[in-house]
């Protein structure tokens, strides 16, 4: 590869090809992600090929019916068309077993979302035996129909384009059928825009897919997956990835895990990672612009889409979300080059130390429960689903209630009382105070206003059935029910093991067993890029052991963590020299 050759919007920090320690790792990898069950079946991935040829047949079959019956010449009926295109996971090769779909129908200009496509189409799948658990959201930030097809689940989204006959091989990306569409029409255009440009803009798709692979299942064990609770779903992780194998474009896999954490771990946030430079478009939408748009500027963790109109994907991140987040970064960076040092030195080391599950129940004193009732499963999953997509508020609304003094970290995992007589889901939120210097000085917060604040937002559901309830309450670590724990009973609390360079708890009890191999590895990577780490450093504690009232708990706490650091601009990346890994 030339050294001036490119890939997104600056030169590569290494162009290093792997070594043959490089893919004996990789070898390893591999044989671990197979191990972890992380690839579907061919037997599974042939069953979603045929749903989502079935998928096809049946919106051409709608369009048909709908053009004959609104009077189109019997030529109009014939040449009707709709399409079904992927995108997501499905599309980018990195889905795992019993992934969704994310599937898009394109339809031509007189078929329209509303009606067309949320009342008969959602009418004639309600009639089908392989479809179940239908369920229509057609208020959402992207209107969406989410059902099971044989067992499968589908996301199936809808664009109306300005074509009377939509082509069989339809290039959604061409200006000429974009004329006159909605903004909803463009957002859901923009889930196969998305994955139509990362695959255009990497170096190398198959090393992609399975790094990609691999750090989806790091998030979703560390408790960080998850776009509705302000931390990162799929397209984000995907973009995160294809930008690291942008400027490691001749890594294999292997190497391009231990550069995603090395790379994020010292990024700069608010700095965007984009793989291209934004267009501006010609449509007129609005794209991401911190220098015009001020809503922009707010945002935490931006991470650009690559295609028209080009959006901040993560503008759900919160600063207590992103801190979580760079902590995970750092973790799994220590793990990364403690492994790295076991290997060279004693010529052993375990990919599964980097995939241990996050000891969320174990992590703090404090938690919010919170229990979602209704009257029965179908029930459940549509009231489930409203109050989720709620949630990011509810954690907003704590931090700024508190003025940010309160930590307030969602974890993404649901649980089912089984004490519970109806239908239940039951989510937790991990609470603690933000500690910096030596200051003593305590603070009780109580934040029964902004739960009663947040019940009363659900309770303006349009459709609030007999059965359907919400229920908050406060649980210290000792009184949390047995059902969050994956035998049924709670761990003993293990020593806590403190980093002695930053004085917090370590996240991994591994990692803290392994402080003095890391001090020695630091010692040996003068080529490497210098860490950056945070100015303060935040310790998970809590000062009262009482249990309060439900929704009234008693804390305490000192004064804030300083994230100017975080905030601040210039997160470049320092070029490697010599990189032989």
């Amino acid at each position: 590869m030339s050294g001036s050759l490119r890939y997104g919007i600056n030169r590569p920090i290494s162009i290093a090809w792997p070594t043959e320690a490089d893919r004996q790792r990789n070898i390893e990898l591999e044989k671990f992600l197979i191990d972890s069950s992380l690839y579907p079946s061919k037997e599974e991935d042939a069953e979603r090929e045929k749903v989502t040829e079935y998928l096809d047949l049946i919106v051409k079959a709608w369009v048909k019916q709908l053009t004959c019956l609104r009077g189109y010449t019997d030529q109009m009926v014939e040449d009707a068309n709709a399409v079904i295109l992927t995108f997501g996971s499905y599309r980018l090769g990195a889905h795992g077993p019993g992934a969704d779909i994310d599937a898009l129908c394109v339809g031509p200009s007189y078929v329209s979302r509303k009606e067309d496509f949320f009342i008969i189409l959602h009418g004639v799948l309600a009639k089908m035996e392989e479809v179940s658990e239908l369920q229509a959201i057609p208020n959402a930030h992207v209107p969406v129909m989410k059902f099971k097809f044989q067992g499968i689940s589908v996301d199936l989204l809808y664009a109306s384009i300005s074509l009377l006959v939509v082509p069989e091989d339809i290039d959604i990306s061409h200006i000429s059928v974009l004329n006159v569409i909605d903004k909803q029409t463009v957002q859901s255009l923009n889930g196969c825009w998305v994955a139509d440009q990362i695959l255009k803009h990497i170096p190398n798709v198959e090393n992609f897919r399975t790094t990609l692979r691999c750090l989806k299942f790091w998030a979703k064990r560390r408790g960080i997956y998850s776009n509705a609770n302000g931390f990162l779903g799929g397209v984000n992780w995907a973009l995160l990835v294809a930008r690291v194998c942008q400027l490691y474009p001749n890594a294999i896999p292997s190497m391009l895990v231990s550069r995603f954490f090395r790379v994020y771990t010292q990024w700069r946030w608010p700095n965007p990672v984009m793989m291209c430079p934004i267009e501006m478009g010609e449509l007129g939408f609005s794209v991401w612009d911190p220098r015009k748009n001020p809503k922009d500027r707010s945002h935490r963790m931006p991470i650009i889409t690559p295609a028209y109109h080009c959006m901040n994907s993560s503008y759900k991140v919160s600063l207590g979300t992103l801190q979580v987040m760079t902590e995970q970064f750092q973790c799994g960076n220590r793990i990364c080059e403690v492994r790295a040092y076991f290997e060279i030195e004693l010529g052993k080391a375990e990919w599964s130390a980097l995939f241990e599950h996050y000891p969320f129940f174990e992590a703090y004193e404090n938690y919010l429960q919170v229990d979602i009732v209704a009257a029965d499963a179908d029930d459940l999953l549509t009231w489930k689903g409203w109050v989720e997509s709620r949630f990011r508020q509810l954690t907003l609304k704590i931090e700024q209630d508190t003025n940010g003094l309160l930590q307030c970290h969602p974890y993404p995992n649901k649980y089912i009382d089984p004490s519970k007589p109806c239908p239940n889901s039951a989510f937790f939120w991990g609470l603690s105070r933000k500690e910096v210097g030596t200051s003593k000085e305590c603070q009780q917060f109580d934040f029964q206003g902004t739960v009663k604040n947040f019940r009363r937002g659900i309770d303006n559901y349009r459709v609030r059935r007999e059965g359907r309830d919400i229920y908050f309450s406060y649980v210290c670590r000792r009184h949390l029910p047995s059902f969050v724990f994956p035998d049924g009973y709670k761990w003993h609390r293990p020593s806590r093991h403190f980093n002695e360079q930053s004085g917090k708890p370590c996240e991994d009890v591994k990692m803290c067993q392994s402080c003095s191999s890391e001090r020695q590895l630091k010692r040996k990577k003068e080529h490497e890029i210098k860490e950056v780490r945070p100015d303060k450093s935040v310790k998970q504690a809590f000062i009262s052991s009482e249990v309060p009232q439900p929704v009234s708990p008693g804390m305490t706490t000192e004064d804030p963590t300083n994230n100017s650091e975080v905030m601040s601009s210039g997160g470049h990346l320092v070029s490697e020299k010599g990189e032989s890994e």
